[in-house]
């Protein structure tokens, strides 16, 4: 009597996410592009996860499993969280003398950055727009001050200065920008990786987006810079919700803290009211900025009001 046949194990590979619109995702294993989806209703994947595909046709497979994140980043509102991307090393805030930015959106860059382990930096595109300079130049000196280093460019009037002073930050790096809409983001990915455009046409027609070419996260790799070279180029969001962080990671990721925690009266003083908190007192005396301990506050509210 003849054996049954046993069905044949399906290859296994190890990808990157490089793209994600929905429950579909695109990964690269080896140069090549793969189509992938999640078992069941799953969406916890993030563009920068390391995943293990099983193969269901040369070019498509299912994710099984995704390797241990190093970092992850995602914002969150009182619903649900959205992921930005995984195994980052570090985040790019693109601001712009014009149109103007918002400093909530950029102090809330900040502390996603610093809650997840991330390392930030700002860069400061239109550089070439000489009136706006000396005000804009201003508002980013004070996160300067906190730490965080700023870069100056412009990508459309210098486009070689602006890839002398990027691309030696990002090699060796996983980056991610992001920012406002209009701030150039998309000049300066473009500068930065000059196949974008076709890539983000291959992986529109991959992942069946039509002409919602914006609004997916995508990662380039750079092979130029190196081993583990990416740049990560995020939608355009006006919004950053930070919901998921526990108060303990709101102090924490307030840098300009750090020098006052565990000197309040209190031990479980929470910087908002209470007496003799040193952080309301380095507030008083312009030792910490009254617009960061404001949204220090509002986004303890936050967190306080999730429901998921």
């Amino acid at each position: 009597m003849s054996k049954p046949h046993s069905k044949p194990q399906a290859e296994q590979r190890s990808a990157i996410i490089i793209a994600a619109h929905g429950r579909h995702y695109l990964a690269e294993a080896d140069g090549q592009k793969l189509q992938c989806v999640t078992r069941g209703k799953k969406t916890n994947v993030a563009v920068g996860d390391v995943v293990h595909i099983s193969m269901t046709s040369p070019d498509q497979g299912v994710i099984d499993k995704i390797e241990e994140r190093k970092t992850l980043l995602y914002r969150s509102d009182q619903y649900k969280s959205k992921l930005l991307a995984a195994n980052l090393t570090q985040l790019f805030i693109v601001v712009a003398t014009e149109p103007g930015f918002t400093d909530d959106l950029v102090s809330r860059s900040l502390v996603a950055a610093e809650a997840a382990g991330i390392k930030a930096h700002l860069i400061l595109n239109k550089t070439d727009v000489a009136d706006a300079l000396p005000r804009t130049r201003e508002r980013v000196a004070a996160y300067g001050d906190l730490g965080y280093p700023v870069h100056e460019v412009s990508a459309t009037a210098h486009p070689e200065h602006a890839i002398a002073t990027l691309q030696p930050l990002l090699a060796g790096n996983s980056s991610i920008l992001i920012g406002q809409s209009g701030m150039g983001k998309s000049s300066l990915i473009n500068l930065l990786v000059p196949e974008a455009d076709i890539a983000v046409r291959e992986i529109s027609a991959a992942l069946d987006t039509g002409k919602h070419t914006t609004t997916f996260t995508r990662l380039y790799t750079l092979p130029d810079l190196g081993p583990d070279s990416s740049i990560i180029d995020s939608p355009g969001f006006q919004e950053f919700g930070l919901y998921h962080l526990s108060e303990g990671m709101l102090e924490r990721a307030f840098v300009e803290f750090a020098p006052y925690l565990g000197h309040c009266k209190f031990y479980n003083c929470r910087h908002l009211i209470e007496p003799q908190c040193a952080v309301l007192a380095a507030v008083e005396e312009g030792k910490i900025a009254r617009m960061r301990h404001t949204l220090y506050g509002q986004l303890l509210h936050e967190s306080s009001q999730t429901l998921y």
